[in-house]
């Protein structure tokens, strides 16, 4: 809060130019890249968050396969296109999609395994498919940590054939890329993320930092600065004075105008540690793991998958699970969402605040059992 306090009062604007607020951001970047394991090529972006960030990968994903002239030609003459997703993956790759002027037509659905994970038999079905019909497969999308239930894809494997097919490999990493950080087994759920050619995460979820925050990771830095660079004359820049700086991040997204985001960001790494994150992100984990055990051993309750990391989703004996959640909510016992596992409505508990215990999951889970006992 106090970092922000201070970027408001600041008022910088991080679109590009030589100050102060940039070499936070780029200190930020280097130390997030770090993380990711990207190679020395990468290069990063702060943004809104991963919706905005998912624009600009896909972004760069269509100029590496049409080539840069499609930034002043557009896409009017080109073949159509098909963007692979497993099922339950982000609204945000249709919104990308559609304003990229490809459409939401141009997503194919790829089947599930029974552990959520992507079916790479599906995705060579539909990737075969597509190229007879003369579309252009564009990227796969990868998912660590899906929305609905947490589950992370099989990275090296996508990774190995997108290789293989020469296809575009995008990780959507919202929450789930923070399991870098985490202790084993869960920071395995991440191994193979290295290898995409761009990543979307987000800060303002598992690392509790302000809305809104979220990063953009582009493997090769060339093709992300050509992708987006643009500087008209008032933008010239200068070899000293405010107008100089060898890194302005207008060359590396839509944004000109960029509030100082990355000050909350450095100020929560700083103040708070890389470990104690890792901690917390590693709590919820095992916060999951026993919510799942209390829901197994319920007779009113029934678990909708196996749980892989902090999102945990149930299935109730009676009553109605909107009726249910609505009535913890209200009497402040318990929040949970709901959501659809295998076409039937469930209990959705996603894990990420670093004040809960092990203690509120068992209170929670009891509180539920009340609840739909009443419904008996």
């Amino acid at each position: 809060m106090g970092a922000e306090l201070v970027a408001a009062t600041m008022n910088s604007n991080c679109g590009g130019r030589d100050h102060g607020a940039m070499e936070v951001e780029r200190a930020t970047l280097d130390w997030l890249l770090d993380v990711s394991g990207l190679p020395d090529t990468a290069s990063a972006i702060l943004t809104t968050g991963t919706s905005n960030a998912t624009i600009l990968a896909l972004t760069a994903a269509r100029n590496k396969r049409f080539g840069q002239d499609v930034r002043q030609t557009g896409i009017q003459e080109l073949p159509k296109v098909a963007v692979y997703v497993r099922k339950g993956t982000h609204s945000c790759i249709g919104k990308a999609l559609e304003s990229m002027g490809y459409g939401s037509d141009a997503i194919h659905v790829v089947e599930t395994n029974d552990d959520m994970r992507m079916n790479l038999s599906s995705l060579a079905e539909a990737v075969a498919r597509d190229r007879a019909q003369g579309r252009v497969p564009l990227a796969v999308i990868g998912t660590a940590g899906s929305v609905n239930t947490g589950a992370y894809d099989a990275l090296h494997d996508i990774a190995d054939f997108c290789e293989e097919q020469g296809i575009w490999f995008h990780v959507d990493a919202a929450f789930g890329f923070w399991a870098r950080l985490a202790q084993a087994p869960w920071a395995h759920l991440v191994e193979g993320m290295e290898r995409a050619n761009s990543i979307a995460c987000d800060f303002h979820k598992w690392m509790s930092v302000p809305y809104d925050c979220g990063a953009c990771m582009i493997y090769d830095r060339t093709l992300h600065f050509d992708t987006f660079t643009s500087r008209p004359n008032y933008l010239e820049q200068q070899e000293q004075g405010l107008g100089g700086g060898d890194l302005w991040f207008c060359d590396y997204g839509l944004e000109l105008s960029r509030g100082f985001r990355a000050l909350k960001v450095w100020t929560a790494i700083k103040s708070i540690g890389t470990e104690a994150f890792a901690n917390s992100i590693t709590d919820n984990c095992k916060q999951g793991a026993l919510m799942a055990e209390l829901v197994d051993a319920s007779d009113v309750l029934e678990l909708a998958f196996d749980v892989s990391s902090n999102v945990c989703c149930f299935y109730i004996a009676h009553g109605d699970v909107n009726e249910v959640a609505a009535e913890l909510q209200l009497s402040g016992e318990a929040v949970f969402s709901t959501t659809f596992i295998k076409e039937k409505p469930c209990l959705r508990a996603a894990l990420v605040n670093h004040r809960t215990t092990s203690d509120d999951i068992r209170q929670s889970i009891q509180a539920v059992e009340k609840a739909v006992r009443r419904r008996a």
